[in-house]
């Protein structure tokens, strides 16, 4: 049967078929003049013979109509076609796959994208398999267009098929971005550009290089390199390079610096296997940061393996009305013999799911999120975590979009819960600045090796017409969470008991402003609980996230 599968979900059409070609009513073109993905013609007569080892011919043999007019009936022969698929599988094996149109690339690339394609045993799986190989090819970013088709095998070979993959590589592989993003968690605004050259050795590569700089906060400058499908695997090959600046003065006193190499495999299914290797400087520029913190300053070297599961079954990460969504995040430091190495292993889970309410577009959702953090070594609980891998709640990002660990906590400022530490007085010369003794010691947020955090949202259309062509809606929350330190010298004797009944409450509720690039909200935060050393503000918060 000569089928071809394209980007639009493989869904046959079927025109008039003449003797010699498959051809649609309206114009006499093609099937596969508009889409370049369509129908190739086989012989009918042809495949009837060889798909149909058992007999049960797709043709009625009965239909004397047919066999005196040499021009079948095509809506009839679709029908009766469509109904062997769906009531039975018919069995297949493919005898050739036939690459044409690579100019720069190389023809590994492509059949390393075909695998499944090979192995089908059934009419039904060459079809779904052809479709999903034509949307990776296209995925690729390689080729302006891809065209899969099926045709019987030969004569002498029935129950065969052969698969032609033509592809027509792109003619400009390079691209580029500019944009203006926003970075809730220290509530500025980060400028971004982007710079892409696929295919440049004819692997289906990606290279490319990314320039990150934000006002008084942030820095990047990295590249890196994507392989698809590295040597046959089902899997991306991925590596990086970083130089990253983050400035958490504000917060915690102290500015961070990194220099790192990683590389990792991500899986189509949904796995993703990393390591990473990073010189991590700490700085206090203010010369106030508590004792905390002082012991934290320096230099180290980051050794980790990390390994990561998620799934993400919801139909809108930014609104989700139903599915589920899931992640799992495990990561071991201190991969080395040095002894100097950052030693700690971290897990992190989190839970989403989505249930439609039936009426007005409405929708419940509701998640939690846990994670920990733990030295390890002789004497592991005297010692404590980095501050840099320790968790931190509050902030101006939404309870919903991506997943993100145990962090949002709507109404707390950033990194505005859990333990601090008191800065150090600046010495002062000559006249003392009486003002300055009045004012509220400032403090640094230590964050904790234990979080855990959940929400409960509910949100649907407004009465009004014209919001609801702009996607604008409302939705009421509630959230709580928690985190406490577990080691080191700073560590508060706790239990179970104290760890849930000092958990922060707040709830409220708002409206969203979609859009393409983000998820605007504007809320009203009600605390319900919280503890004295919080940082949180009853009345409108502004929370932005990004779909990526």
């Amino acid at each position: 049967m000569g089928a071809r599968p394209d980007e639009g979900g493989g869904e046959e059409q079927v025109g008039d078929i003449g003797k010699d070609e498959w051809r649609e009513e309206e114009d006499g073109r093609p099937l596969d003049a508009e889409k370049g993905a369509g129908v190739e013609q086989v012989d009918m007569e042809k495949e009837q013979r060889d798909l149909d080892e058992d007999g049960d011919d797709i043709i009625d043999d009965d239909d004397e109509e047919d066999e005196e007019d040499p021009l079948w009936d095509a809506p009839k022969l679709a029908k009766k076609l469509s109904d062997k698929l769906s009531r039975e599988p018919i069995k297949i094996r493919v005898h050739d796959v036939q690459i044409r149109g690579t100019v720069k690339t190389k023809e590994s690339v492509l059949e390393a994208q075909l695998q499944e394609v090979k192995r089908a045993e059934t009419m039904q799986e060459l079809l779904q398999e052809s479709v999903k190989a034509n949307a990776r090819l296209r995925g690729l970013g390689v080729f302006e267009k891809c065209t899969i088709t099926i045709d019987a095998g030969p004569e002498e070979l029935p129950g065969t098929a052969n698969v032609t993959v033509e592809v027509e590589e792109t003619k400009r592989p390079f691209s580029g971005d500019v944009g203006v993003f926003s970075k809730p968690e220290t509530k500025t605004w980060t400028l971004d550009g982007t710079v892409k050259w696929r295919n440049l050795l004819g692997y289906g590569e990606t290279i490319d290089a990314t320039g990150c700089y934000g006002w008084d906060t942030t820095s990047e400058l990295s590249a890196g390199v994507n392989y698809p499908r590295f040597h046959g695997l089902q899997s991306s090959l991925i590596s990086r390079a970083t130089i990253l600046t983050q400035d958490w003065q504000k917060y915690s006193s102290y500015r961070e610096r990194l220099k790192g190499f990683s590389l990792g495999l991500i899986n189509e299914d949904n796995h993703e296997v990393s390591y990473n290797l990073t010189w991590r400087e700490l700085e206090d520029p203010t010369r106030q940061a508590s004792h905390a913190i002082r012991r934290q300053l320096g230099h180290h070297l980051l050794s980790s393996l990390k390994y990561t599961f998620k799934v993400d079954e919801r139909d809108s990460a930014m609104r989700p009305t139903r599915g589920y969504a899931f992640t799992s995040s495990s990561q071991l430091a201190g991969i080395g013999p040095d002894e100097k190495l950052l030693r700690f292993a971290r897990q992190e889970l989190e839970l989403r799911y989505a249930v439609p309410l039936g009426f007005l577009n409405g929708a419940l959702n509701f998640g939690c999120a846990g994670g920990i953090i733990m030295p390890w070594g002789p004497n592991f609980l005297s010692k404590s975590t980095p501050i840099s891998d320790r968790y931190f709640m509050g902030g101006h990002t939404s309870l919903l979009g991506n997943l993100k660990g145990p962090s949002a906590l709507l109404g707390f400022r950033t990194r505005g819960v859990g333990p601090n530490a008191a800065r150090l007085i600046p010495q002062t010369t000559g006249q003392t600045d009486a003002s300055a003794e009045e004012r509220p010691r400032m403090v640094d947020t230590l964050g904790g090796d234990l979080a855990v955090s959940g929400f409960v949202d509910v949100s649907m259309d407004l009465p009004f017409r014209i919001l609801r062509e702009w996607g604008i809606h409302m939705h009421g929350f509630a959230c709580a969470g928690n985190l406490v330190p577990l080691t080191g010298e700073d560590r508060a004797s706790w239990s179970w008991k104290g760890f849930l009944d000092t958990f922060r409450v707040s709830c409220g509720a708002g409206l969203v402003f979609p859009t393409k690039l983000f998820r605007l909200e504007v809320n009203y935060c009600y605390i319900l609980r919280k503890q004295e050393q919080d940082r949180a503000k009853r009345g409108i918060q502004v929370s932005l996230t990004s779909p990526h």
